[in-house]
This record gives C-alpha cells, structure tokens and sequence, in this order.
C-alpha cells in the first residue's frame, strides 16, 4: 500500500495537479500514513505500537470520511483518492488494513503481558 499510494500520487501531483489537487493530496498523505505505521510496526516497542494505534485509528478516519463523502458529492472529487469509495479502487484495502491492524495491535498488546494490561485481571 505504500509503494502502490505513494507512486500514485507521486505521479498525479506531478503531472495533473491542476485536475484534483485534494484528491492527489489525500493520496499522497494516506502513503505517509502507510509508511510510518509500517516503519512504526518494523521498530517494535510499546511507544511505536501506540504510535502505530493512533495512526490506524487517523487512517480509518480518514478513509471513512472520505469514502463517504464521495459517496455523498461524487463531484467533489474529479478523481479517485486511495480513499474513494471507502478504497473500492484498491479492493477495500484501506478500509480493512486499519480495522485488521488496530484488533492486531490490541490483541499482540494484551499476549505481550506489558505491565498494566492484566492488572484488572489479578
């Protein structure tokens, strides 16, 4: 997702920015996105798994506001985001890979037995 978000904006910023310059923007933004949390997931460690939660939890934002925004004004976007149509263009991917990765993140958090998760537990 990031080579595929990334190379795609890169190329529509520019070459036809002019065409849908939020559109491009979001794209290359949502590459971003995709990097760190996977530089963040690649780094391990609790502070870059919580920064790896926020950015999964900004990035379903993001897609389901997008998603359903172009479903609402399709005209806003002269062109597709990663994020149109809640990411239909990149066969709902990023839709599911936050939803995937923030139950993953959960789940490894709590069989890690990091200090405080079974607190309420003993």
């Amino acid at each position: 997702m990031v080579v595929g978000a990334v190379s795609r904006s890169a190329v529509q910023i520019s070459t036809d920015f002019h065409k849908a310059p939020l559109a491009y923007t979001l794209s290359a933004i949502a590459g971003v996105v995709y990097g760190f949390i996977t530089y963040s997931l690649v780094r391990g460690g609790e502070r870059a798994r919580k920064a790896a939660l926020v950015c999964c939890a900004a990035e379903l934002a993001g897609v389901l506001a997008v998603g359903a925004w172009t479903l609402a004004e399709p005209s806003a976007f002269p062109d597709a985001t990663v994020w149109s149509d809640f990411g239909m263009g990149y066969l709902f991917i990023p839709v599911l890979l936050p939803v995937t990765a923030v139950f993953w993140l959960r789940k490894s958090r709590s069989q890690s037995g990091l200090p405080g998760e079974n607190a309420a537990n003993a």
